[in-house]
């Protein structure tokens, strides 16, 4: 297992405390907010005690994060899930920071009770074997439960004597502190039921992507401080290999050395990719892992953040509402998925939609909602199920619009087909603008007739991008309407409604006054007469002023924007 390591040397014994850590004069130097959330929580106490302050300086206590946070030279602690608190400190060396999981026992060398613990449990291997087909929370509190009969806690002062009783009998149980058994307890679980050293940064929601490229540490993209670099270090590539194998079995899905290459999902719902050995991947064994939100990023959420305006919100939603068939198109981590994640609140309450991936990231907040995701790889045989097969069973089961997580092949025809049959149908892309889009979809290995491309009726290109202030954004580059294809010119029209300027980091509206969606098409569905369908852009401004209050009104997160916008939809005002 890879070691959690500390980027500076304990230093417990050099505070010099005598009535324990709260009367530490180091700790007397803690911010107070700081001070008051270490009182109760041991583990983050212990953590404060081992720092150098002198070399560090003295970190802050961040009750939440938010993107209004100085990034430069962090040195702040703040609590994610399940009891466990993260420091992210400077490196002045590197330009990536240190992200440390403060974690129970990590001070402590608890190699040898681990040793001890471990062998115990050999007499307790049927009662866990009871548990298997159990929940993950039976299996946990019947570990806890077998470490409090396999461990004996006393007093620090009483320690040495208790071991040396328990040394004179058979089976005697573990003679353990408070502190050690808290430890013990905590790495059992985080290691045999739960992710191993990933637990932590799987249980931090301000992590997108955690990357082990070889040996060294795990690097991560976080949502604020960007890239970052974890206490979790792999020295030796036997250590990294056993890591990388009971990964892929705690999946379900072990590597080989004749199938090294692992897709899956963790059970949170994380994407992974995993490479096992050597002789594939010449730094050693490597895993990527993208994370899955427990609550999606909502409409309201990424026009705050810039994403995006409410102008283009409410264009978005009239497109939705009206059956116009989409791609959210952009490159690798453009923030596609997020989207469309966004978007689906637009949908009508009353829809039934299918979505259908190769691995589950779509996050839909409708009751009828049919979730269909590919099984096995192409080529498997009778036991594979492709996006190609549940794309086609999708169109026989009367969905109001079929979501595709990722069109690459195949699919694409049908997907088309399904448009010109009157299914309304989303999907992302691999692409950074119209023009490769409309190439890609044209050429090998999807091949779609020209003639069908105009069934596409909108294009977002999304992107990462560097903003005017040096940070970097996901914005929406363009939203282009796709009008038609002249075959005697072998060409594609297209209108930009919207585009981002990248000097003032602001959207214009060229479609303004000139969108054929808006004006040819959504107008006429909704009842406009030919002379007034330029009202359609008071419609939009009508409802961009919705969303902008319903910000203003604290509905913001995701299940929050959807429960709103079901009852507008009900009654009419949306």
């Amino acid at each position: 297992m890879a070691p959690s390591t500390l980027p500076f040397t304990h230093v417990a014994d050099k505070h010099g405390h005598q009535g324990g850590m709260l009367d530490c004069p180091a700790f007397r130097l803690l911010p107070l907010p700081l001070q008051e959330e270490a009182r109760d929580k041991a583990s983050l106490l212990e953590y404060l005690h081992s720092i150098p302050l002198d070399e560090t300086g003295i970190p802050q206590f961040v009750p939440k994060l938010d993107r209004s946070i100085d990034t430069n030279s962090p040195n702040l602690i703040y609590p994610i899930k399940e009891g466990l608190y993260i420091h992210v400190m400077t490196d002045e060396s590197d330009i990536r920071d240190y992200y440390i999981a403060i974690e129970p026992g990590m001070t402590l060398d608890l190699e040898d009770l681990m040793e001890a613990v471990e062998e115990r449990l050999v007499d307790y291997v049927d009662e866990l074997d009871d548990t298997i087909v159990g929940s993950q929370m039976d299996r946990t509190k019947v570990l806890g439960s077998i470490l409090k009969r396999i461990c004996q806690v006393v007093k620090p002062r009483d320690l040495k004597a208790a071991r040396a009783n328990a040394r004179k009998k058979t089976n005697a149980r573990v003679p353990v502190t408070q502190t050690q058994f808290d430890g013990l307890r905590y790495r059992m679980i985080r290691d045999k039921q739960k992710m191993g050293v990933l637990e932590p940064l799987l249980q931090d929601n301000q992590i997108e992507d955690i990357s082990c490229s070889g040996l060294g540490p795990i690097f991560l993209e976080h949502k604020i401080f960007k890239s970052l670099k974890s206490n979790i270090v792999f020295e030796t590539a036997k250590e990294l290999d056993t890591f990388v194998i009971q990964l892929s079995e705690k999946m379900g899905k072990p590597v080989t050395y004749s199938d090294p290459i692992i897709d899956s999902v963790l059970p949170d719902g994380s994407r992974i990719n995993l490479v096992f050995g050597e002789d594939v991947s010449r730094r050693g064994s490597n895993f990527t892992i993208r994370k899955f939100m427990d609550d999606p990023l909502s409409i309201i959420q990424l026009v705050e953040f810039g994403g995006l305006t409410y102008r283009i919100a409410a264009y978005l939603s009239l497109a939705m509402e009206h059956g116009m068939n989409m791609f959210v198109a952009g490159e690798t981590a453009s923030g596609k998925t997020t989207l469309i994640n966004a978007l689906t609140t637009f949908i009508h309450p009353s829809s039934k939609i299918v979505s259908i991936e190769d691995t589950p990231e779509l996050q839909v907040p409708h009751p009828n909602w049919l979730r269909e995701v590919v099984r096995g790889k192409p080529g498997e045989g009778g036991s594979s199920v492709t996006m190609f097969d549940l794309l086609r069973a999708a169109l026989r089961q009367r969905p109001n619009i079929i979501i595709i997580g990722e069109i690459r092949g195949a699919e694409g025809a049908i997907a088309f087909q399904a448009m010109q049959t009157g299914h309304a149908c989303m999907a992302t892309f691999h692409a950074s603008s119209v023009e490769k889009l409309i190439q890609r979809l044209t050429g090998e290995p999807i091949n779609i007739p020209k003639v069908y491309i105009e069934n596409l009726n909108l294009c977002t290109i999304q992107s990462l991008v560097r903003l005017p202030s040096g940070k970097d954004g996901r914005r929406i580059l363009s939203i282009s309407e796709i009008v038609g294809y002249d075959s005697s010119s072998d060409s594609f029209s297209y209108i930009e409604v919207f585009r981002w300027n990248p000097v003032n980091d602001e959207y214009e509206f060229p479609g303004y006054m000139n969108s054929y969606l808006l004006e040819e098409v959504i107008a006429f569905k909704l009842g406009y007469p030919p002379n007034k369908k330029r009202d359609i852009y008071k419609e939009l401004d009508r409802r961009a002023t919705i969303l902008s209050r319903m910000k203003e009104q604290g509905v913001i997160a995701f299940k929050d924007v959807y429960d709103a916008l079901s009852k507008a939809y009900k009654e009419g005002v949306f």
